[in-house]
């Protein structure tokens, strides 16, 4: 596992700058005009900051540019870093010069001499986000990793600011880490003992095993592992901030641990990041976590399906029937749309235990969202306008790509079976709309309903503003930000 990057918050001392090592940060807003601090820094480089102010190179800079200095004289640091930002940023701009300032850290302490500057401590968030790395399984020696410390002139007021945002931080790196595992790491039965660990946090866990959720009627869950020695497992994470009587927001995810296909075995070429087709319940665990940690005063309950499906004598076929626990059937067409069978038992539960004031689910679902949307928006469909506009508000203001597709009756026509209430695929048209349409089937008429298909963003090949490929985390912050702005 890894852990986030020491943070600390100090009063403001400009003499700090002279014998930091590591990296040195000073603010200057594009229009060049110097703080205390630059002025400090400009004396100890003899007027290098000023010569670079004046350059025709910083008339081309852009907000959240960081330029460097390396081995400035005057200065004990490695690296004076120049962050190009106004006087007061907007949270966006301010978390991505924190991620570029911490992207060419490369693990190194940081000084921040951030004077008064404005936002600072969503500065430090993208710091925070940005400092992440999962080196967990490599042999080779390799660095503790540095510190941050800012020094501000209300660095009290910065601090108690920059808390609730390191919670979510926090949450981020657990969904970053669970993603990032290998499948023969994360287990079913390490998966579920990680989520037990959060009860240390506030939060009430409980893990109902194979017995208990086919004495409940989870049959479309278990058939996807059946094929696996790895058991079947939910787990129930409920945080009970809010008052007593209020119905909790419901959080569900698709948590599996390796996806071959099953019996639809999927080709070898890229099997390797079906590690992370447990991205779903990834982002649930984190965003658990994140509302524990910054004591959240709301009602939240995440609840996880966790399987592994894997080819083998006691695997399902397709062609075969299975019964949900709502009681419909489902000919099981293709083994490789498994997500949707875990969902469906899980969100039916959710719904009748909990009777939540609102359901979301999340899933690294279809390969048919990426093609649609790409990497940059996970794909979000639902049954109520005002339950979507809230959380598409949210993921807007956290800078968490999110595209609303459609449903309709049309494509739900698409799942009718010969031998059984539904098929588990719709064919290659609309694939991803299929997919959801599938799981509005296990939706209370009274329940509002989000769908949210994170294929192209729980994991990507290329580094993001916020993030090392890999692992992303997506969704963390827009859920806390949703439950923070509706729910609280």
């Amino acid at each position: 596992m890894s852990s986030l990057v020491p943070i600390r918050f100090q009063p403001f001392d400009a003499d700090l700058m002279t014998q930091a090592e590591g990296r040195v940060a000073i603010i200057i807003p594009a229009d060049g005009k110097m703080s205390p601090a630059v002025r400090r820094a400009n004396r100890l480089t003899r007027g290098a900051v000023a010569r670079l102010v004046e350059s025709d190179r910083f008339e081309k800079v852009k907000t959240g540019d960081v330029i460097s200095l390396a081995w400035p004289g005057g200065m004990a640091a490695e690296a004076l870093d120049i962050v190009v930002l106004p006087r007061r940023p907007d949270a966006d701009e301010a978390r991505k010069a924190g991620a570029a300032l911490a992207k060419l850290a490369g693990g190194k302490d940081i000084l921040v001499m951030a004077g008064s500057q404005v936002r600072t401590e969503e500065l430090a968030m993208g710091i925070a986000l940005r400092s992440y790395a999962f080196d967990a399984h490599k042999t080779k020696d390799t660095d503790e990793g540095g510190s941050v410390t800012i020094s501000h002139q209300k660095s009290d007021e910065v601090e108690a600011a920059f808390a609730p945002l390191y919670a979510v931080a926090d949450g981020v790196r657990m969904t970053r880490d669970l993603t990032n595992e290998p499948a023969n790491v994360l287990t079913t039965t390490e998966f579920a003992a990680r989520l037990v660990e959060m009860k240390e946090l506030g939060l009430e866990v409980e893990v109902l095993e194979e017995d208990k959720l086919a004495e409940l009627g989870m049959r479309t869950l278990l058939s996807v592992g059946q094929g696996s020695v790895s058991p079947s497992k939910v787990v129930v994470m409920q945080w009970n901030g809010g008052d007593k009587d209020d119905a909790p927001l419901a959080l569900v995810g698709k948590g599996v641990v390796f996806d071959t296909g099953g019996i639809s075995l999927k080709p070898a070429g890229g099997m390797e990041d079906m590690t992370m087709d447990m991205g779903g319940a990834g982002v649930v665990a984190g965003a658990m976590r994140a509302l524990a940690k910054r004591k959240a005063k709301a009602n939240v309950v995440g609840l996880v399906g966790l399987v592994e499906n894997m080819p083998s004598g006691n695997a399902t076929r397709p062609g075969d029937v299975v019964k949900s626990m709502k009681g419909d059937t489902v000919e099981i067409i293709n083994t490789d749309a498994e997500g949707r069978l875990v969902l469906c038992d899980v969100m039916w539960y959710a719904q009748e235990r909990f009777k939540p004031v609102g359901m979301i689910d999340l899933a690294t679902l279809t390969g048919a969202i990426i093609i649609g949307l790409g990497h940059e928006n996970a794909g979000v469909f639902s049954n109520n306008d005002t339950f979507c506009d809230a959380f598409l508000k949210s993921a807007k203001a956290e800078d968490e790509g999110a595209w609303r597709m459609p449903l309709g009756d049309a494509y739900d026509k698409q799942l009718k079976s010969r031998i059984a209430d539904m098929k588990n695929v719709g064919g290659r048209p609309a694939g991803s709309i299929t997919a959801a349409q599938f799981l509005q089937r296990f939706v209370k008429e009274e329940t509002p309903w989000i769908h949210l298909d994170i294929a192209g963003v729980a994991s990507v090949s290329s580094e993001t503003s916020y993030a090392p490929k890999g692992a992303t985390g997506w969704g963390v912050r827009a859920l806390s930000r949703l439950v923070q702005d509706h729910f609280e």
